[in-house]
C-alpha cells in the first residue's frame, strides 16, 4: 500500500531514535553487568530488545506503506559514567522519543492513517508508563536511599543478570 511519503519520512525519524536506545541500552547493560550490578544490566537489556521490538514494528509499517526503512541513523548516544549518570541519559532518550512520538501521532492523524497511528500510541504507552516510569522510580530510589545502598540492591547474582563475564 502506497503511504504518504511525510509518514514514511517521520516513522523513518523515529526508527533513528528507537536504534539509537537500543544501542545505549545495551551499552548502558553490559557496563552494569561489568560492575556486578546484575539486576540493573537485566532491565537494561530487556529495555535493549524492547526498544528493538519498537523499531522492528516501524520497519515493518514502513516496508508495508512501501517506503525504504533507513537503518543507517542514530542519534548521538548518551553514554554515562556511573549508575546515576547512565539512569538519567537513559531517561533522556525515553523523555526525547516520547517528544517525537507525541509530534508523529499528530502528523499521522493530519494524514488520516489511522493505523499508524493506533502503533505510535501503543509505543507512546510503553515509552512513558513502562521505560521512563522505570528509570524516574530508580532516580527516586537512588535519593531515598543513597547511591551505595541502592547499588547494593541491584548486585544479585550474575546467574539473574545477563551476558558478559
Amino acid at each position: 500500500m502506497q503511504g504518504k511519503q511525510q509518514i514514511i519520512t517521520t516513522l523513518n525519524e523515529l526508527l533513528a531514535g528507537e536504534l539509537t536506545a537500543v544501542d545505549q541500552y545495551l551499552q548502558h547493560g553490559e557496563m552494569y553487568a561489568d560492575m556486578g550490578l546484575h539486576h540493573l544490566a537485566t532491565q537494561a537489556l530487556h529495555e535493549s530488545e524492547h526498544e528493538r521490538q519498537h523499531a522492528r514494528a516501524l520497519i515493518q509499517r514502513i516496508l508495508f506503506l512501501e517506503g525504504t526503512p533507513d537503518l543507517s541513523k542514530r542519534h548521538a548516544l548518551k553514554i554515562g559514567s556511573n549508575v546515576p549518570e547512565m539512569l538519567k541519559a537513559d531517561l533522556a532518550v525515553e523523555y526525547s522519543v516520547t517528544a517525537d512520538l507525541k509530534k508523529a501521532i499528530a502528523i499521522a492523524e493530519q494524514a488520516q492513517d489511522y493505523v499508524t497511528r493506533e502503533m505510535l500510541v501503543v509505543q507512546l504507552d510503553d515509552t512513558e508508563m513502562d521505560h521512563a516510569y522505570w528509570l524516574e522510580k530508580q532516580i527516586r530510589l537512588i535519593d531515598m536511599v543513597g547511591l551505595a545502598n541502592y547499588q547494593q540492591s541491584q548486585m544479585g547474582d550474575a546467574s539473574s543478570g545477563t551476558a558478559s563475564t
